[in-house]
């Protein structure tokens, strides 16, 4: 998903996001749901506190590569994008964040990717850095 190419096929986006979860579950989190578009996932994870995001995220995202260029080979081999963002809710939202990733193709037969992302920083007062407009400043 390199350059936001729409890379996840279908044809392996269920045994991917099968994959993952399981990848998150054996580092003792709790993965509640997975979903997302061709060129984009969302994970959503209880974490456990023995292990950073950053650190979580590099394993997801190393491994889930691995494992699609292994069984999926393509001409071009499959690299995520670099970053990610990160999102924190409150027990009572949990059933609401899980409806959204679940319908994420309905979703986005209205808003991209992108828009949606600019969305959610704009309401949560996120600034962007200038050099990355997906990451937020330290």
């Amino acid at each position: 998903m390199k350059y936001r190419a729409a890379l996840i096929s279908s044809s392996f986006k269920s045994d991917l996001y099968k994959y993952m979860a399981a990848a998150i579950n054996r580092r003792s989190h709790l993965c509640l749901i997975i979903n997302g578009m061709p060129d984009h996932v969302h994970i959503f994870v209880r974490m456990h506190p023995a292990e950073s995001l950053s650190s979580l995220v590099q394993i997801i995202k190393g491994s889930s590569s691995k494992w699609i260029n292994h069984y999926y080979p393509s001409p071009q081999p499959f690299r995520w994008q670099e970053g990610y963002g990160a999102f924190s809710y409150s027990k009572s939202q949990i059933p609401g964040v899980v409806q959204y990733i679940k319908n994420q193709e309905q979703h986005h037969r209205h808003q991209s990717f992108l828009a949606a992302y600019q969305n959610m920083l704009n309401k949560y007062d996120i600034i962007p850095d200038a050099s990355n407009p997906l990451r937020r400043p330290c």
